[in-house]
């Protein structure tokens, strides 16, 4: 069904396997990474793909070393490689008989067990890709923005019939993801608990983390509170967004921001089910700020992602950090942004290659010299980085 789109992270996975004898295509449940592998494996014509999620197809690894001997020359494919952790110390064997690059593919739901087994089994074999849900520039020749930010970007919400089956379907992703996926890392925690973490999470969208806060809602320790945000973060759903170490003259707040990446989803758990409930809800500015912030992310892979607030509030929603080389974007729920103060002191001090508003408006405009409005889409488009 969403076939047709053309996966930002296609060209950079191909790069991969011809570079290394595995890559990991790594991403939340459903975002399309089945759906990616198969249209690169079609292209390839000399692949085999193994679900091991089904029963005969795990069959056929009964006996690992005869099935990789059998298709040595070809591409294998192994989907849902966190089901069979134990497989990664067979696999450097293989591959250390033979380090041809583009040997294997492996598709998995990121979770700390997972990543660890793959760098310590397959350190210096692998490389790692990350798949996110759909990304505006991959969809915004067919779906507005206006649909992407209120369903979310992963495809069987953003391209359901109507708004009411897209909300079903994301009501079952997050049953499912709390009942099986996070049960399944065995934590220890009850399911309501569990629930009741992800909705405080969502009215806590783009707000600086307060650990003891959150911590003593949940009757729980602090330390194992951030336990849990971290197992969050490996599984894709939040991020927690780090403060930028600069060497400025303010004394800068040190906490990280807290967003759920998937906008569909926060709005499921903030109860928003039409693109007018959200344009009226008081957490709509948070919900697009991290929307935005996921666009740009996804845009500038080899830019490091914080974010820069001083104690007095001077803000930058988003600076994106590459060496010594920096891009600052605020980010306004406005069709008539403002230049604050804070804003452009704070742009003078980082003297950044962009600073730039984004916002939803027509077209970009200059609203200071070398401040510029811009729609999130051109943002995201931007040449020569």
């Amino acid at each position: 069904m969403h076939g047709y789109f053309s996966r930002e992270a296609g060209a950079t996975l191909a790069k991969a396997l011809a570079r290394a004898p595995a890559a990991l295509l790594l991403g939340p449940r459903q975002c399309g990474k089945s759906t990616l592998a198969r249209q690169l494996l079609a292209q390839r014509g000399d692949a085999v793909i193994l679900d091991l999620q089904d029963r005969v197809d795990r069959a056929r690894l009964q006996e690992p070393e005869l099935f990789f001997e059998a298709h040595r020359h070809q591409l294998v494919c192994l989907d849902e490689i966190q089901l069979l952790p134990e497989f990664f110390s067979l696999l450097r064997a293989e591959i250390d008989r033979d380090r041809r690059p583009g040997r294997f593919l492996l598709l998995g739901s990121a979770s700390g067990p997972l990543l660890r087994q793959s760098h310590e089994s397959l350190a210096g074999r692998i490389a790692q890709v990350e798949l996110t849900p759909l990304l505006l520039k991959e969809v915004a020749q067919a779906i507005g923005w206006q649909q992407l930010w209120l369903r979310g970007g992963f495809p069987e919400s953003l391209l359901a019939a109507a708004d009411e089956d897209s909300l079903d379907w994301r009501e079952d992703f997050i049953r499912t993801f709390l009942g099986r996926d996070i049960a399944s890392l065995e934590l220890g925690l009850p399911l309501p608990l569990m629930e009741r973490l992800w909705r405080l999470l969502a009215h806590s969208q783009g707000q600086t983390l307060n650990a003891s806060r959150l911590a003593g809602l949940l009757d729980l320790r602090s330390t194992r509170l951030k336990q849990l945000l971290a197992v969050l973060e490996q599984t894709f759903v939040l991020r927690l967004l780090p403060p930028l170490e600069a060497n400025l003259s303010k004394r800068l707040v040190r906490s990280p921001k807290l967003y759920l990446r998937d906008s569909g989803l926060l709005h499921n758990l903030l109860g928003i089910e039409t693109y007018d409930d959200l344009l009226a809800h008081p957490q709509a500015g948070e919900s697009w700020e991290g929307f935005v912030i996921e666009q740009l992310i996804a845009a500038h892979p080899r830019w490091r992602p914080h974010f820069l607030r001083t104690s007095n509030g001077a803000e930058l929603d988003l600076v994106l950090e590459r060496g010594q080389r920096w891009l600052v974007f605020e980010i306004k729920l406005s069709k008539a942004p403002r230049v604050s103060r804070g804003f452009h002191e704070l742009v003078g001090q980082l003297q950044p290659e962009r600073a730039e508003l984004i916002a939803p408006v027509d077209q970009a405009f200059e609203a200071r010299p070398g401040i510029w409005v811009r729609p999130p889409l051109q943002a995201c488009n931007s040449e020569g980085l």
